[in-house]
């Protein structure tokens, strides 16, 4: 095997996906203590106080303590090297929440114990499902009260159509939460309460039936034997194959916030998850250990250190490996640049970067050249695909407080929209400038961000924007008749594309009648 193959075999790169408040920021945190990548684990608690939780750095999360924009970390552990994306998992959630879910392998799915499976899971399992995914679950707060575990794992079978097949089984919950039994291994993992913040030593009772495993369990003893029968008669077993496939989850419980049950949840990303997968290009199929570079820039972060007013490009690696000061093509331009400071990251700190490989996300400094969706190669124009836009849900003008920001302004919005915080829209027959969003809370944080990176103040007011959709046609002629009759409703976005804003749905379905050569199309794909 040649050093670049058993690189690429050492990697796995999944995203945290979960409901809001289901634990997803102390599970990141606790896997990062697995892997030795922090010393102590800031609890949830104290994420008000000096200590935020290490994924969550921009200004609004640490004071709302939600993750908002997408995170990246990397850490070894067991002689692998984990790539770890977070996910917003706030109510709303942007469009990089969708193409953090193009840049990964797999996903780990975080439940709440105490309420199952939630709206915004279900929103993110749909992505994952675009892709068959590999999901792993871990059901979460087992030191609270949960539901019956059984309830649990139909309610993930009926709701988010997979099999689920438990690897480990509860002994009780709340106080009365007395460890995991590994269903396949046939041992008890014992549960010591208040080791949240370092690791500790865990300890095995080897084999169910036996006199330590009585006494460990107590009356209970009898009762739960009788429930693994149950459980083991009715519950799906564990499938490789399937699993790869998108098919089946391996489900495990534990609490995060008690430290237990973490380490089987990244030891099953490690043992069972795909290491980088191939990608498709428009041209081809592009292998992980290809020789020649490749990768394609999912996510465009701006002023990740105050310090130094920047913007990063976050790009996943698909083929090959950088070097320090190597040469890459940059497909869309079609100029050739040399990239001497890659970054890797720990959250908001970053690292120069002398090497990385297949499934590795490295940043490259971006001085406006770089859009997300872009390709960078040894030379070969490669295109990826499946990294859309998505037509926003929401609508609001914008109105400046101090007229004389209207340069800031502008510059502001399209940094902003160009890392997927926002969409915007210029409409052709007036000044106006109209924002687009997926869900409400997108639009507190551009104008939280506006004011604090780029010293804008600005205000919003309704407008009456059903939809937005991009139009395309083939036919010069018939797009030029089709401006001029709809130039009302036209608007071009952040890219420069023609868009139609629909004021109602049944304007949308009637300009789709009358004009059958043009295209309204809710997505539109990074070129």
């Amino acid at each position: 095997m040649t050093k670049q193959a058993a690189e690429v075999a050492k990697r796995r790169t999944f995203a945290i996906i979960s409901h809001p408040d289901a634990g997803k920021t102390t599970i990141t945190e606790k896997l990062l203590l697995m892997g030795k990548a922090i010393a102590v684990a800031g609890t949830v608690k104290s994420r008000k106080s000096d200590r935020h939780a290490t994924s969550d750095w921009m200004e609004m999360e640490k004071q709302r303590g939600i993750s908002i924009t997408t995170s990246v970390m990397q850490f070894p552990y067991r002689e692998h090297m984990i790539n770890l994306l977070d996910t917003p998992g706030h109510e709303d959630f942007s469009e990089d929440t969708y193409r953090t879910l193009t840049a990964v392998d797999s996903a780990l799915m975080v439940l709440d114990g105490g309420k199952g499976v939630e709206p915004r899971t279900i929103a993110l399992m749909d992505v994952c499902r675009l892709r068959d995914t590999p999901i792993v679950s871990f059901i979460n707060k087992l030191d609270r009260d949960i539901r019956d575990p059984i309830e649990l794992l139909d309610e993930i079978e009926a709701v988010l159509k997979i099999k689920a097949a438990p690897i480990t089984w509860p002994i009780g919950c709340y106080r009365d939460f007395k460890g995991v039994y590994h269903l396949a291994d046939d041992y008890i993992i014992v549960y010591t309460a208040g080791h949240g913040h370092e690791r500790t030593e865990v300890k095995i009772i080897e084999k169910l039936d036996s006199d330590e495993a009585r006494a460990h369990l107590g009356d209970e003893y009898e009762r739960f034997v009788e429930q693994l029968e149950l459980v083991q008669g009715a519950c799906h077993e564990f499938d490789q194959q399937e699993f790869l496939d998108g098919q089946l989850t391996p489900v495990f419980f534990g609490t995060a916030l008690g430290n237990f049950g973490v380490d089987h949840v990244l030891d099953a990303v490690v043992d069972w998850a795909p290491r980088p997968l191939a990608r498709v290009a428009n041209e081809r199929t592009v292998e992980p250990v290809e020789e020649k570079f490749s990768g394609f820039v999912f996510k465009i972060q701006a002023n990740m250190d105050p310090k130094h007013r920047d913007r990063i490009a976050f790009m996943r690696i698909c083929s090959g490996k950088y070097e320090k000061g190597m040469k890459m093509r940059h497909v869309r331009t079609g100029k050739d640049v040399r990239i001497g400071d890659a970054l890797t990251f720990f959250s908001s700190e970053r690292e120069q970067l002398e090497e990385a490989f297949a499934g590795d996300i490295i940043g490259l400094h971006n001085h406006g050249t770089i859009q997300i969706g872009d390709t960078f190669t040894e030379g070969e124009a490669l295109g990826f695909t499946g990294i859309p836009h998505f037509a926003p849900e929401l609508f609001r003008r914008v109105r400046l407080k101090d007229p004389l920001k209207s340069k800031q302004l502008r510059q502001g919005l399209q940094q902003l929209a160009e890392e997927g915080a926002t969409q915007v829209f210029f409409p052709e027959r007036s000044n106006d400038i109209i924002l687009g969003a997926v869900g409400v809370l997108q639009f507190d944080v551009v104008a939280s961000r506006l004011k604090e990176e780029y010293k804008v103040e600005c205000s919003y007011e309704p407008i009456t924007v059903y939809s937005a959709r991009w139009v395309e046609c083939g036919d010069k002629k018939k797009l030029e008749e089709f401006s001029n009759k709809a130039v009302e409703n036209l608007a071009l976005d952040g890219g420069g594309h023609l868009t139609y804003l629909a004021p109602t749905r049944v304007n949308l379905a009637l300009m789709e009648e009358r004009w059958p050569d043009v295209k309204f199309r809710a997505t539109r794909e990074h070129h």
